[in-house]
């Protein structure tokens, strides 16, 4: 009896879930590497005008293509050097940063909102459903995501809310697969069919037994589609045709810099290493999200 009163007692002492959970957070590097880096361009993308040394639209001709400080003829006043407008490099990069996030997060969410309704209704109603979402989702896959993107920004005219409304309709297909897939796995486990059993609706099954497990899959493909969102508007304005000048866009500062590739390849370069930082800290810290939110780590 005093040995059983014991292990009660080791058990309740033990670290409770959100303990284990956090320390689950904190314990992986992944996570915690892509989650301070994103946090960071984030904090600066917002604190941009407080922090951008010079107006990111100012032109200065007379202080055109200053390179950065690090080389012979840099300067502090322009740390990172300026376009071929005189235009400082650090604060269009500072602002190009909220364009990037804007464009990939409320992209990733319109299109996450489209693949998800269509995947989870597919995967659980199945029949006429299924087939009417599996001959969209095929089409979808059928049509190439640029090109499409090409020729509506084309007609339609290249602007901020443009990109974000085009590519926001084009990168549902993965959410709708991946959805689909994790539903139809899911709605014949035995926790669903006790649910239908007593009584429960199909909207409370739905949000109540189905999303919170399938949350680790949408999680991971939410990051995935918020980098390609991010990657896609820089091809885009690389090409001309994605968000127009003045603005500051990293695959704009891209784009304005090509010519200068063989001169002056810092124009390049800088923009180009911003996007692979964000990228690579979105995956990260998706991956880390898919391990820390598996069905199979928690309490």
């Amino acid at each position: 009896m005093a040995k059983t009163i014991e292990t009660v007692e080791a058990a309740l002492s033990g670290p409770t879930p959100g303990q284990v959970l956090r320390g689950r957070i904190f314990g992986h590097r992944g996570l915690m590497l892509g989650g301070i880096v994103l946090l960071v361009i984030f904090v600066v993308a917002i604190l941009a005008p407080l922090i951008a040394p010079h107006d990111p639209y100012a032109q200065n001709i007379m202080a055109r293509m200053q390179p950065p400080v690090w080389h012979d003829r840099g300067t502090w006043d322009h740390p990172l050097g300026t376009d071929h407008l005189g235009r400082d490099y650090l604060s269009r990069l500072l602002y190009g940063a909220r364009i990037s996030l804007l464009i990939g997060g409320f992209a990733a969410l319109i299109s996450g909102l489209i693949g998800t309704f269509m995947g989870v209704a597919a995967g659980y109603f199945g029949g006429k459903i299924d087939n009417i979402v599996t001959f969209v989702i095929n089409v979808r896959l059928a049509m190439p995501v640029v090109l499409v993107a090409l020729a509506i920004v084309a007609v339609f005219g290249g602007s901020l809310e443009v990109v974000i409304l085009v590519l926001g309709f084009l990168l549902w297909d993965r959410f709708a697969v991946v959805m689909r897939s994790s539903t139809q796995q899911l709605r014949s486990m035995e926790y669903v069919n006790a649910a239908r059993a007593i009584g429960c609706s199909t909207r409370r099954i739905i949000f109540s037994e189905i999303m919170p497990n399938i949350l680790n899959n949408l999680i991971v493909v939410v990051t995935l589609e918020m980098a390609h969102a991010i990657l896609l508007e820089a091809a885009l304005s690389f090409l001309g045709l994605g968000v127009q000048p003045p603005t500051p866009s990293w695959g704009l500062m891209v784009s304005e810099g090509k010519k200068m590739l063989l001169f002056e390849p810092w124009l390049i370069t800088i923009p180009g290493i911003a996007l692979f930082v964000l990228v690579l800290a979105i995956n990260l810290m998706g991956d880390g999200l898919r391990d820390v939110s598996a069905p199979e780590n928690r309490n």
